[in-house]
């Protein structure tokens, strides 16, 4: 299981229950949209997961939503038949913070203008 706690970067997704490398943590859910709509909305919880879809992550009910950026990550998104899975990239332990790279295009337009508060990046 997991839970939204208070991070370094705000709110943070953190373990409650270990995992292993290679097991689902979470899915990224939400609306889809094409990416017209995506374009027109724009925003930080957008996650394109075709040249044509993009779920838009942002309500509160998705859960996945509060997985902080890292450099150095120790979960990875993978796309599925249009969906995007969270996995451990190593095992994790209970109350670890869940984070990966959020990717070079997202880091440059929204990480990088304030400082990445990574945990690689911050000692």
């Amino acid at each position: 299981g997991v839970q939204v706690k208070k991070s370094a970067a705000g709110l943070g997704l953190f373990t409650v229950a270990p995992f292993k490398r290679g097991e689902t943590i979470i899915e990224y859910v939400g609306n889809m949209l094409t990416t017209e709509q995506a374009d027109k909305k724009a925003g930080k919880y957008l996650f394109e997961i075709s040249s044509r879809r993009t779920i838009d992550g942002t309500p509160r009910w998705n859960t996945a939503r509060y997985i902080n950026h890292s450099c150095r990550g120790n979960a990875e998104p993978i796309i599925y038949k249009h969906c995007v899975y969270i996995f451990a990239k190593r095992k994790i332990l209970p109350g670890e913070e869940i984070v990966y790279d959020y990717g070079k295009e997202f880091w440059k337009e929204y990480i990088k203008p304030k400082g990445c508060k990574c945990e690689k990046c911050t000692f």
